[in-house]
């Protein structure tokens, strides 16, 4: 972590820790989960015999944001999963604060042409991924990365601080 980050960790730990044990994060978890369940169940069975019907190049294209798909919702499943992790006690916040559990900045994302080639289950899909995707992005930067952008130290904090020296509370 920079040096910045590091400053802000005690802070969002806390606020990782708060997130984990929210009705949000729950809701945000099972949803997840059930979106990675659907679109296994679809690609393994209605998608892959869908698939076989396209021609060569709408088949391309279904490989292509098949791909894509699962790739954005493991990064999803992922952090929901290092979220999940905190909840129980078996990841600390304060790790869970680390870079490496960042979601990627973007979604992977294919030419919105190529979606009018594929059959409607597999679009359906990749738009609800799209949009969790997207939720799950905004929440980690609020977690984590406009934290880090803090521009100095908290005011109130710095004050909670003061009073906390003044009258020796620990």
């Amino acid at each position: 972590m920079n040096e910045l980050n590091a400053q802000e960790t005690p802070w969002r730990a806390d606020v990782v820790q708060d997130f984990a044990r929210s009705e949000l994060f729950e809701r945000t978890f099972l949803e997840g989960m059930e979106l990675v369940e659907i679109t296994a169940a679809y690609l393994d069975g209605a998608g892959r015999q869908e698939s076989k019907r396209l021609d060569r190049s709408a088949a391309l294209a279904y490989a292509a944001e098949s791909m894509r798909l699962t790739t954005r919702l493991m990064q999803v499943a992922s952090w929901l999963l290092v979220q999940r992790a905190v909840k129980e006690g078996d990841m600390a916040p304060e790790a869970a604060c680390e870079d490496r559990y960042r979601l990627a900045a973007d979604a992977p994302r294919g030419p919105a042409e190529a979606l009018e080639l594929l059959p409607a289950g597999l679009v359906e899909l990749v738009e609800r991924s799209e949009r969790l995707f997207e939720r799950v992005r905004h929440l980690d930067r609020r977690m984590y990365v406009d934290a880090g952008e803090v521009a100095g130290p908290n005011p109130v904090l710095s004050q909670f601080d003061r009073l906390k020296s003044a009258f020796g509370a620990a």
